[in-house]
């Protein structure tokens, strides 16, 4: 399937109580990332995803998708010229991949994800 969702992150004000929630809704595996305030959520199988604190305090808790692209820069400026505001421009996850961060022009926010394609779990 081309640009399917590969990944789903909820940016939160509260993360402790959302891992709480979350951890006892469903059947997720919940995995800290050493020297990093992050969270992965691991489903088995399907998209899983990640939690962090907002980094806009003022900003309401909120889920975004990840579409997986070829070329993040390419398909970042794609969507800029199809009038999708960028509200993060592409940056890189060391060793990971590259993610940007839009608004289209209804409204709706998408992130964009482009894997490293050396990172052992790309293959």
């Amino acid at each position: 399937m081309a640009n399917p969702f590969v990944h789903v992150e909820l940016v939160t004000s509260d993360l402790d109580k959302a891992k709480e929630f979350y951890g006892s809704l469903f059947d997720w595996k919940l995995e800290e990332i050493a020297g990093m305030e992050y969270t992965l959520i691991k489903v088995g199988e399907g998209t899983g995803g990640g939690m962090m604190k907002n980094p806009l305090p003022d900003s309401p808790s909120c889920w975004i998708a990840y579409v997986l692209v070829d070329d993040a820069v390419v398909s970042t400026d794609r969507a800029r010229s199809l009038g999708a505001t960028i509200r993060k421009e592409v940056t890189e996850i060391p060793g990971i991949g590259w993610f940007s961060i839009m608004t289209d022009p209804t409204g709706a926010t998408l992130a964009l994800w482009q894997m490293n394609p050396d990172y052992p779990e790309s293959a």
